[in-house]
């Protein structure tokens, strides 16, 4: 199933960040929170330790969170086959949220065998007109092409990622008519420029293609995520929870970097971690440990502990 339909992210003020580790029991103007029905988490510099490892006190959290009747979502912007990492820990629902939203995975079949649940794919024509503006804005940036089965590249793109590509080419060719990735749809377009201040690099994006994509940035590299316009990891998170008649209020999310922004706005309370870019610091409603220092877990079981 494909849903090219956006889902507006809702836009309040943050609450005066708690200091980290610190988890309250109220609200703005000391209401009471409503209590959560569902966690969402990021993964890489969030619920992951930088040796990519779960360690076993969040493991423990997780299983304790689902044990309590709270679901919990993993939402990133890797794409589905680089989730082994965490499929062991998807419990009951089995599924995640991959590409800064652009996909919804059900993980239960294991390494290699992931369903495709929702798909909010790139389409052609905006990924070109992307890839012209951004190339025309900042000279030297180079492409690569993520699909929901394959990943292509520019010849001179850097390797970053864990596969060699399906193919070699300039963006415009892989994307053109009868190019490499005309089977499958597109789930976003990387670009990577070799100089470029990465905070530098995605305003000057943003400001070129304007609203005809989602532009955001997840690595410490300049380093570019480029999906559907209106696609975000909160509005993919919002239909997920509509399906299952869950409010914004009732969610708590967990990020670091830019591409977390809009879901730690959204979600009803959220953590920025310890280690995280001042703009998701700047998003949420309070701050835990670092992410070395097993933040998201000292969160949930602080929530746990609150619970009757």
């Amino acid at each position: 199933m494909r849903d090219n339909d956006a889902v507006t992210s809702a836009t309040r003020k943050p609450e005066t960040p708690a200091p980290p580790q610190l988890s309250t029991s109220l609200g703005q103007g000391g209401a009471p929170i409503v209590p959560p029905r569902l966690i969402a988490t990021d993964l890489d510099g969030t619920l992951l330790r930088d040796d990519k490892s779960v360690s076993p006190r969040t493991v423990a959290a997780l299983a304790a969170a689902e044990e309590a009747g709270i679901e919990v979502f993993f939402v990133t912007g890797r794409p589905a086959r680089w989730m082994d990492v965490v499929a062991d820990h998807v419990h009951g629902h089995g599924l995640a949220i991959c590409g800064n939203g652009a996909a919804v995975v059900d993980l239960h079949g294991g390494p290699g065998a992931h369903r495709f649940v929702k798909v909010r794919e790139l389409a052609r024509e905006h990924a070109l007109d992307a890839v012209r503006l951004v190339r025309a804005a900042a000279p030297g940036t180079v492409f690569a092409v993520e699909q929901t089965y394959g990943f292509h590249q520019e010849p001179e793109y850097p390797k970053l990622h864990m596969e060699a590509p399906d193919a070699l080419a300039p963006a415009e060719e892989l994307l053109g008519p009868g190019g490499a990735v005309a089977e499958h749809p597109i789930l976003k377009i990387l670009a990577h420029h070799p100089t470029l201040d990465p905070d530098g690099f995605l305003t000057a994006a943003r400001l070129a293609v304007g609203e005809r994509v989602t532009i955001t940035r997840s690595s410490p590299s300049a380093l570019l995520e480029i999906s559907g316009p209106g696609v975000s990891k909160a509005s993919t998170l919002a239909l997920c929870c509509a399906d299952r008649g869950i409010s914004h209020e009732e969610v708590v999310a967990f990020g670091d970097m830019p591409n977390d922004v809009e879901m730690l706005t959204w979600a009803g309370r959220s953590y920025a971690m310890g280690n995280a870019h001042p703009a998701a610091v700047a998003a949420a409603t309070g701050r835990t440990a670092p992410n070395n220092e097993d933040g998201v877990a000292v969160v949930i079981e602080r929530i746990l502990g609150e619970r009757p």
